[in-house]
């Protein structure tokens, strides 16, 4: 469990112990309406902590989909390979998922990494690479 998730469930948990324990003090109609706030809380929760990945997925899939027309549109006689974080594997819960790796074929020891933040905010941010190269050919200059 990532320690962000672990920070969230504390939250939660204190916040909903909170309430329960107002709830105990209080009498009658005021106690059911402490109880069901608690409920919502405890179910609008469980929903976000479920729904949270295909969020995340479906984030990641429209931004693939603007790099690819950002990359035909700057390097059409290019080929390239694009991959993502897992970030639903454990492993890779620290990466940040929103990074998208790109490595074109002409230079496939080089992996670029883009930022997607809307169609006309596109933005390299790095890149890796194991050898020592003197110029890289995809390499953008920064603004």
């Amino acid at each position: 469990m990532h320690p962000t998730e672990i920070i969230e469930l504390m939250i939660i948990g204190i916040v909903m112990v909170s309430i329960v324990i107002i709830a105990i003090f209080l009498k009658g109609r005021w106690r059911k309406v402490g109880w069901l706030l608690a409920l919502v809380i405890f179910v609008a929760y469980c929903i976000f902590f479920v729904s949270r990945p295909f969020w995340i997925d479906a984030k990641i899939d429209k931004k693939v989909e603007l790099l690819c027309l950002y990359l035909e549109e700057h390097y059409p006689d290019e080929e390239w390979t694009i991959s993502t974080v897992p970030h639903r594997k454990d492993g890779f819960k620290h990466l940040n998922p929103y990074f998208i790796d790109v490595v074109f074929e002409s230079e496939p020891e080089v992996t670029y990494k883009y930022w997607v933040e809307s169609k006309d905010e596109i933005s390299q941010k790095g890149y890796s690479t194991n050898n020592d190269l003197e110029e890289l050919k995809h390499l953008e200059e920064k603004n």
